[in-house]
This record gives structure tokens, sequence and C-alpha cells, in this order.
């Protein structure tokens, strides 16, 4: 058996299921681990060398696999309770009234939460599913599809499964919800857990990774306070994927354990781009990484198809569950695969010759995809007139300087925090709990082998034309196909991190698992042994096992307390202005009225009350975003029939606004709300500062504030019904002429 060939000890072999390792050929520990090719007589044709199987497992191997499965589970599970308790005590949430938990789930969360309420409240399924398909409530004077415009399927299937289970009677419809979110937070764990496994063949690796991915929370994820966001469905998912992903690119796969994996992949993938809007650039930067992956030689052309064609299927997949939504066919991540593949197919001697024209035929490879990929592009949003994703490549554009500050759109996002470059303070709390460190050394060394690699690869020009195996024969160096790509891996999302803060938490997941590869994996271990000439099986053993032991030691005894004092911390929730706007709002307005004002207070006006909207902060379509522009010009310097008309058009009964958007003091001057429409009508901002000389000073004064002075202009057309400390209410009175142009024609959006 080859585990008794090897000589390992029963400790390695429980605990190392990389040793289930390639039968005909092998990466061995040698030279630091850099070594390949030692070559067993097998007996088979060398044409099928790489049909692999995994040995029999031992009765003890089988426990301690189960054991470490158990593990990622009761991994899983801790994190889950940790987020839901430190929810529960954040807002001492089984004690407040409905009312209050609806406001608790803030701007765009309430608007998804929503959707899951409508459909508990649908009469029958069917009626459900049909006003959400045929909606006119969530944007005034327009009936949308909900399903073809939103990613809610996820608000939709657990409001189908909480009416067809026998659960109501024990169990609310908000936990139901917030226990499937917390439920995917574990299975996010479980999945990272997997992937370092797999990586290093230790379970220690799946346990140090869940307990870093625990005490470094407040920048792997903040499900606990945003629990309905996009993210927190889909990146569960993601991390399936990715396991997936680095199971399929592990050697020893038969053909029948390849194709189940393969539809792993395809579920996991499915299902992570039906729950979140943002997934098509997801996957347009792992596309990138399996293009790479192609290009440096180091996946074989099967599986470069087979990885390309799971991402083809999936959005396609999306496409038409959601109405053949025109955002998936336009997007760059379909154009650039189906450029890859078409390339691929007829660019032929690609990786022929010597280093200079096999560095030149790539060169040339790169920029015939990238052209062909901007064609495709462009001309599938010429066909489909598709406009509904500009607002992110100005976001982009004007984050680096290639574009027009002054958009509004634009300028949005970049004042956000959010949207900004990664705070360096990050580095310094992931150094804290001992991640960082080994995570960079784990990366730097991996990057040298990588480059190492490629350079001996693109000169090998002989191997062309020969298997896979012989080409290793006598290479100084090899690398998995698994461990490149989660190199790869967390590199591009690394940089994609650095550039925009949000996008941290698609990288520092991974970063856990990559970092306790680092540690528990031989790559690492046997360099450092041979450095300094003591490389045995037996301390490369030992070390492996000590080290990530030691490190999980130090992190219980320094961290533990702090946790349990976080998880434990109680807090209340306290919100009356906004319980009082949304009380009076239910009993005195009817139940038809519409309500205009800021995306993210309009959000939780539709949960808490369901009313009408004029916009909202789901913000992926032009028409929407130009009504919201509109619409904000309550906070800009306009006068009352201007603000009058736009409402009107936009067919609002009700304005809100906030003095702490009108008053604005959490952005500096030039990033308040206020501020932006100044800019983008052409006006000069207020307070003291540099103004750009082409801009003017408003004829009228702000209105957010003009109007609470009732000055006759403004009791002309609006009439205060309700204020607090934070809100004032006013309702819009019919103009003496109101000309049929103002009044928007209802239009069927799909």
């Amino acid at each position: 058996m080859e585990i008794r060939k090897r000589g390992l000890s029963k400790l390695e072999s429980y605990w190392d299921i990389s040793q289930y390792d390639m039968s005909a050929e092998r990466c061995v520990e040698a030279r630091g681990g850099l070594r390949v090719s030692e070559r067993e007589d097998s007996g088979r044709d060398s044409q099928n060398w790489y049909r692999l199987s995994i040995p029999p497992l031992w009765p003890w191997q089988t426990v301690v696999i189960a054991a470490g499965l158990v593990l990622a589970v009761l991994t899983g599970l801790a994190h889950a309770w940790c987020v839901y308790s430190i929810h529960e005590n954040l807002l001492w949430f089984s004690h407040l009234k409905e009312v209050e938990r609806e406001i608790s789930f803030r701007t765009e969360c309430g608007l998804y939460y929503s959707y899951y309420k409508q459909m508990l409240r649908a009469p029958s399924i069917q009626q459900g599913l049909s006003e959400l398909i045929s909606d006119n409530a969530t944007e005034s004077k327009r009936t949308i599809n909900l399903l073809r415009r939103m990613n809610i399927y996820q608000e939709v299937f657990l409001g189908v499964l909480y009416r067809i289970l026998p659960i109501q009677a024990y169990l609310e419809p908000v936990y139901f919800y917030i226990y499937t979110v917390f439920s995917l937070q574990a299975v996010y764990v479980i999945a990272l857990f997997i992937t370092s496994w797999l990586l290093s063949g230790s379970w220690l690796a799946g346990a140090l990774t869940g307990v870093w991915y625990i005490l470094n929370r407040v920048d792997t994820t903040r499900v606990e306070f945003t629990i309905s966001l996009r993210e927190n469905w889909s990146l569960p998912f993601f991390a399936l994927q990715i396991a997936a992903i680095t199971c399929y690119l592990r050697p020893h796969l038969k053909p029948i354990q390849q194709k189940v994996v393969l539809w792993l992949m395809f579920l996991a993938t499915l299902c992570f781009c039906l729950t979140w809007q943002f997934n098509q650039f997801i996957l347009l930067v792992q596309a990138l990484i399996i293009f790479t992956l192609d290009c440096l030689d180091l996946i074989s052309t099967e599986q470069v198809t087979c990885l390309y064609l799971v991402q083809v299927s999936s959005l396609l997949s999306v496409w038409l569950l959601q109405f053949c939504n025109s955002m998936i066919l336009g997007s760059l991540a379909l154009s650039f695969i189906v450029s890859a593949l078409f390339v691929k197919h007829f660019q032929r001697g690609l990786k022929t010759g010597g280093l200079a024209a096999r560095l030149g035929k790539l060169l040339l490879h790169t920029v015939l995809v990238l052209a062909l990929t901007f064609t495709i592009n462009y001309l599938a949003k010429q066909a489909l007139q598709l406009r509904s994703d500009e607002h992110i490549f100005k976001f982009i554009k004007s984050k680096f300087g290639l574009g027009p500050t002054r958009d509004f759109d634009a300028s949005l996002y970049l004042c956000e925090e959010a949207f900004g470059l990664l705070p360096l303070d990050t580095f310094d709390r992931l150094a804290g709990t001992l991640l960082a460190y080994p995570y960079l050394v784990t990366l730097i060394v991996l990057l040298v082998m990588l480059a190492l690699l490629t350079l001996d690869n693109l000169c090998d020009s002989s191997a062309v034309g020969r298997p896979l195996k012989g080409r290793f024969e006598e290479r100084p160096i090899c690398m998995r196909a698994d461990v490149a790509y989660n190199l790869l891996h967390t590199v591009f999302f690394g940089l994609l991190a650095l550039s925009t803060m949000r996008m941290k938490y698609l990288w520092t997941g991974h970063m856990c698992a990559f970092a306790a590869y680092g540690v528990c994996g031989k790559e690492l271990w046997s360099l450092c042994l041979n450095m300094i000439h003591c490389n045995t099986k037996t301390k490369l053993r030992l070390i492996r096992y000590t080290v990530p032991l030691a490190i999980l030691g130090f992190l219980y005894y320094k961290f533990w307390p702090k946790l349990m004092t976080e998880v434990s911390e109680l807090r209340e929730f306290y919100d009356p202005d906004t319980v009082e706007l949304m009380t009076w709002i239910s009993s005195k307005t009817p139940k038809t009225a519409v309500f205009a004002g800021s995306m993210q207070l309009l959000a939780g006006i539709k949960l808490c009350t369901g009313r009408v909207l004029t916009n909202h902060p789901h913000y992926e379509d032009r028409a929407l975003r130009e009504r919201t522009r509109q619409v904000y010009q309550i906070y800009a310097q306009q006068s009352p029939e201007e603000v009058h008309r736009i409402l009107r058009a936009a067919g609002a009964d009700f304005v809100v606004m906030e003095d702490s958007v009108c008053y604005e003091r959490r952005h500096g001057r030039g990033c308040r709300l206020r501020d932006l429409l100044d800019l983008a009508n052409g006006h000069i901002m207020d307070g003291p500062g540099d103004n750009d000389p082409d801009l003017v000073h408003a004829s009228h004064p702000r209105f957010c504030a003009s109007v609470k002075t009732d000055g006759p202009a403004y009791t002309a057309l609006f009439t205060r019904v309700f204020q607090n400390k934070t809100f004032h209410v006013y309702k819009l009175k019919k103009g003496k002429k109101r000309a049929k142009a103002d009044r928007e024609p209802v239009a069927m959006q799909d």
C-alpha cells in the first residue's frame, strides 16, 4: 500500500490526507520541497499515468477523517453562534417590537427583507410570485419584475419554505430568516476549513482557519448587523465553489469523481450568482485567474475548458432564472470567457518555441483576448441597449482619475469609506491575531516558486506534446495546480481588497485558509529545514503539528476571554424617532400613499409600512438612478416650484426630509450629499473652502432648510404633516396648473 511504502507513522497517515497521492509520480520533500519526479514503476501505460485512484482507507484513517469533518461542522457552528449572540446582544433583538426589529434591517437590507415579508403575507404562493413579477409598489408609476431586477430568489425560497413547513407555531418568520443567514455563515467557515484541509493535508489547518476567521470577525464579516445584505447570502456559496475548484485540481481524482466535483462546483457557482448582483465582476476576476494559470501552463487545457464552461453555464442559468436579465449577457465576464475560448481554439502553437518566442506569443494572445472581449461586450451592450451597469464603470474610472469627478453616481460611491482604499489599521488587527505573518511568508515563498516554475515552463520548448508526467521528471521545481490556483486567487482578490475596502470580505476569509495552509503544509517547513540541513520526516512531522497547536494555544489564551466578553456584552436598540415616524405613516397615511426621500430611509418605510416608494437603494437601473438624483433635489439649492414639479412627476404624495442629511457632518466638504448635488448642478458649495472657477452661486436657497421657514412660496405647495427631532414630513399640494407633461406615464419595465 502506498502509505506503508512511504514509511509513514500512524499519526501522519491519519492526519495527512495529502498522502493519498499519485502512484505514478509525485512531488517529494527534498531541497525544501521543491524537487519533483520520484518515479515509480506502476506498470501502467504512460498515456494513462494520470488516471489515479485513492487507495483504500484503513479503519482508523476513516475515523480520523470523519473526526475532521465533525470538527469542521463544530467550527462552523461556533462561528454561527458567535455572530448570532452578538446580533442578539447588540440589539436585544428578542425583546424588540416588530417595528423595531424591522427598523434594525438598515438601508437596502430592509428592502430585501420586505419581499420575504411580502411573500408571507400574500394569500397564496402563486399570488405572491405574481406580485413580485408585476410589482408597482417598489417604484411609483412603474411596474417592474423584481425577480428580473433584483437578486431576491433567496427571499422567495425562504418565504415558500416557511409557508409549507409546520414551524409557524413555534418559530417566528424573522427568526427563520436570520437563522438561515447565520447557518450559511457556518457553511462559509466549513468551506474554508475544507479548502485549507485539502491544500495542506491536515485538518489542523482547517481548525486554525476557523479560529482565525472567528477572531478576525471585524475584517472577515459584517453579517451581525447587515443580515440580509446580498454578500452574506452569496459568499458562503463562493467559498464552497473555491473548495470545489481546489478539489477538482487535485491530481488523484477519477473521472467519475471529477464529474461529481464539477456538478458541485456548478451548483455552488449558480447559487453564488443567483444571490448577488455583483456576481459577474467576481467571476470576471476568477476568469482572469484561470486565464493566467492557462497562460503559465499550470493547469491542463481540459481543466481550463471545464472551469470556463462551469462559469458560462452558471451565468446563463441565472440569465434564464432572472427572466433574461440583459445585464448578464452584457457582462464583461461572459464576454471575456467567450473570447478566451475562441482565441484559444484558433491560435495554434501558443506554447512552442524559445523563451522570447513564447513571451511574444503570450503577449499577442493576451492582447487578442482583451481586444475581442471589449469588442464583444460593446456590441452586446449596443444590441441590448444596456446601460444599467454604467455607474460601476464610472466609479472605476473616477477612482483612478480616468473619468469625470463631478458625476453624481460615481461620487456617491467615491465618498463612502467602504469604497476607498483598504485602511492600514486592517493589517495591524490581522497581525495581532498572528494571521498576517504566516500569510505573508507563505505568499512570498510561493510567488517566488511560481516565478521560477513559470520561467522553467516558458524555457522548456520541448515540453509541448509530451505528457505532463514526462515534463516534470527532471524539473527542480513543482507546484500543484490546486496550490497555484489558490495562490493566484489570494493575489488577485487581495489587490481588489487593497483598492476597495468593501471587497476585503472576498479576501480575508480566504486569507485565513491560505495562511493555515502555510503553517500546516509541507512546502515551507521542508524549505526551512533544508536550509539548516536537518530535514527528516520525523522533524517535519513534529514541526507541522507542533506549530499550529502552539498558535491555537496562544490564540486561546489571548483572545478567548476577549471573545466571551464581546459575545456577552449587552446593548439595546434605541431609535425612538424612526419608530415614531413609521408608526405615524402606518396609522395616518393611505396604504397607497407614495413617499419620496433618501434611498436608505425609503427602504425602511417599505418594510415597516408597505407604502409605495419613488426610489430605493437597489441602484442597478439607469432610470432609477436618474430619478434618485432628481428626488434628491430636496437637499439641493432649488426653488420650491422646481422641487414640487420633480416630486409630482415621480408620483410622490409625501416627502420625508432628514436633518442628518440636510445638515450632514459625517463627511467632509465636497463629499456631503448636498455638496454632490451642488457640484452636479454647477453650484458653489456651502461653507468655507475652494470652489472650481466654473461654479456659480445658486439663485435659490437650500430647499430642505428653507421649507421649514413656512414661507408663502413653500406653504402654497407643501404642508407639514409630521415632525420630530430627526424627520420632517410634508404633503404635496396639487399645483394650480399641472401640465400633463409633468405626469410620468406608467411604464412596464421587466
